[in-house]
């Protein structure tokens, strides 16, 4: 049985004196800063607050990329939960409603409790409830019917998780709320797990929209869940330093050994200070090696299964990329293999064939998407780039195809356009294409064969003119026998199949060298020893990792001369002889020479030299152990 309203108000006063009761204890402890802290009036009416259109503006403008981000997100929810009954509310730090989404047809009376855009949660104003009490806690919890401090509010049951910024701080809180409930609170157990669910996600694709620019690491309990929903995630950078996090990476990090209860002191922590593995080993990580061999140990605990997500091209050039405007590279001085690869595949494009473009992580194979762009009709038309793999499943589908405007209530007025529309008229570029999920592989599809998209939401189909890129780097027949990838979508993709070769299968290897050192941003050469060290590198990493060493070189040299000194430790490092132990010579002439070679030439990077041998990391380490063989960064230790 509900309580009236002065039972209510007794109930809060004998609190206030610490009388034992039947709350949850967070309950009790708002209840006493709402009447201590905040000295508000327990019989005093607390109605809804809502802010002017004005002031909402200013509060949605300034998280304008959480809103966005969110979105598609706080839409799925709500299709879960609407028939129930509830709305759905997107605070900011402050708890005023930034976003919302509800029943057009109980506007008013939404309106009037307060569950709409623009009211104002925050528990100094609106005392004990979901979103303000959260934000004040920091913790997911329900408020239901009369816990909460207002009498006004009595009749609600509001459920709300926090949603945390990447660098610890809290940036939004996640509501679902109803008018109107079952009596036991038990009953909202399920709205709780949701909204948990549904703030986690948009932390990690936040964290994903943000750090586009740095390795984002997964990791999970579950092998098969690193892959899509990863219970932590957290971004590394090119230096090896941790950039961001979301919240369940922060509170892992926090317990490990390195941990320092600080989430600022987490920020610019080193990768290899966190995990027993150093920043060279998230290259076998990626989707290229099986996910049974893919794990990462947390220092002071923990093992979880790992997935590497790849960055995206520097942050200087992915902004025009993003925005759809024209790329025109100058024309290059091509190898003939490449050469003729362009070639062919523009004609392809021509005759509206489909060309997909394969080779290891590196080739250029977006380099070579834009030359083909270049020199199509549409170079003065837009070229847009979408890297599959980069995206979080749940929001590949609203960027590709952008989102319908007033799908619901609170949807954007004007809607949000598709990376599919903005490439209208000129070159959609889908790299890494095999990690496109299932879902979204059907509406290529369509795309590709009708040339017409449909927004999220509904609406009338759009006709788009468009020619369609595609790349990987994983083996797509391979993944339509797994039923991973639809077969229908790889025919119509692949009229061209077209293999850029590694780098050290080209003869052009000098010339490249010399002309990505004209685009530094000053004029250098480089020593006898550098280039020789350049020369004799297997460049797993391909013209990526060549592009990154001289730009990192370029940056440490102090003169106009690149000296060996000022190249990157794993190639300085690794022209060092190798070191036997004392108490036993590695035998000269045996397997033990192979393996010092691979090393030397993998810049003893172990994951790079067991992905050679086609062996485990702890095959490399066990035979370096028998065989007595040392790194140069272990010379002089005990192994």
């Amino acid at each position: 049985m509900r309580p009236n309203g002065s039972t209510h108000v007794d109930e809060l006063i004998r609190a206030a004196h610490g009388e034992v009761w039947g709350r949850d204890p967070v309950i009790g402890q708002s209840w006493r800063r709402c009447m201590d802290e905040y000295r508000l009036d327990p019989g005093a009416p607390r109605r809804a607050y809502i802010h002017t259109h004005q002031r909402l503006r200013e509060h949605r403008e300034a998280m304008d990329d959480l809103i966005r981000v969110a979105r598609f997100g706080v839409e799925s929810l709500y299709k879960q939960v609407s028939g129930l009954g509830y709305v759905l509310i997107l605070s900011d730090a402050a708890g005023v409603a930034v976003d919302f989404i509800g029943d057009p047809s109980q506007d008013d009376a939404l309106r009037r409790s307060g569950l709409y855009r623009g009211s104002d949660w925050n528990e100094r104003l609106a005392g004990t409830c979901a979103v303000g009490t959260c934000i004040a806690t920091g913790e997911p919890l329900t408020v239901h019917l009369d816990d909460h401090f207002a009498g006004d509010h009595i009749a609600l049951t509001c459920t709300a998780a926090p949603i945390f910024a990447s660098d610890g701080t809290l940036a939004a809180v996640l509501d679902i709320s109803a008018l109107q409930s079952p009596t036991p609170k038990t009953s909202q157990h399920l709205a709780l797990q949701l909204v948990q669910s549904f703030a986690h996600r948009i932390e990690t694709a936040s964290l994903h929209n943000r750090f586009r620019g740095d390795w984002i690491v997964h990791l999970s309990r579950s092998r098969e869940f690193a892959e899509i929903e990863p219970e932590l995630a957290l971004a590394v950078d090119a230096s090896g330093l941790i950039t961001g996090f979301n919240s369940r990476a922060r509170r892992a990090l926090e317990q490990s050994s390195t941990g320092r209860g600080d989430p600022a002191a987490l920020l610019g922590a080193r990768f290899e200070d966190i995990f027993d593995a150093r920043l060279d080993d998230l290259p076998s990580l990626t989707r290229a090696t099986p996910s049974d061999r893919r794990t990462l140990r947390l220092r002071g605990g923990g093992t979880f299964s790992a997935l590497a997500l790849r960055p995206a091209e520097p942050r200087s050039r992915r902004e025009g990329k993003s925005a759809g405007t024209p790329t025109s590279p100058a024309e290059p001085d091509l190898n003939p293999a490449l050469a003729m690869i362009a070639t062919k595949a523009g004609r392809l494009l021509k005759a509206g064939i489909g060309v997909l473009l394969q080779g290891e992580t590196g080739t250029g194979k977006e380099y070579m998407a834009k030359l083909l762009h270049a020199r199509s009709a549409r170079a003065a038309k837009p070229f847009v780039a979408v890297n599959c793999a980069a995206l979080p499943e749940t929001l590949i589908e609203a960027e590709l195809f952008g989102t319908e405007p007033g799908a619901f209530t609170g949807a954007a007025p004007r809607g949000r356009p598709g990376l599919v529309q903005r490439a209208d008229g000129g070159t959609l570029f889908l790299d890494e294409i095999g990690d496109m999920p299932l879902a979204v592989q059907t509406r290529l599809l369509r795309l590709l064969s009708e040339r017409e998209v449909t927004a999220i939401g509904g609406g009338q189909p759009r006709a788009v003119d468009l020619q369609v890129l595609a790349a990987t780097n994983r083996d797509l027949p391979a993944l339509v026998r797994e039923g991973r990838f639809r077969e229908d979508l790889w025919y119509r993709l692949a009229g061209g199949v077209f293999t850029l070769p590694p780098l050290r299968d080209r003869d052009d290897l000098i010339p490249l060298i010399d002309r990505l050192l004209r685009q530094q941003k000053r004029a250098l050469r480089l020593s006898a020893p550098a280039r020789e060290r350049l020369q004799t590198h297997s460049w797993p990493g391909n013209v990526r990792e060549l592009a990154q060493a001289l730009a990192y070189a370029a940056a440490m040299a102090d003169g106009e001369e690149i000296g060996f000194e000022d190249l990157p430790a794993h190639l300085s490092a690794a022209a060092t002889p190798v070191v036997p132990r004392q108490d036993e010579a590695a035998p000269r002439g045996t397997e033990a020479d192979h393996l010092a070679c691979v090393l030397q030439r993998s810049g003893w990077n172990v994951s790079e030299a067991a992905r050679v041998l086609h062996v485990d990391r702890t095959t490399i380490h066990r035979r370096m152990h028998r065989f007595g063989i040392v790194g140069p960064h272990k010379t002089g230790s005990n192994p």
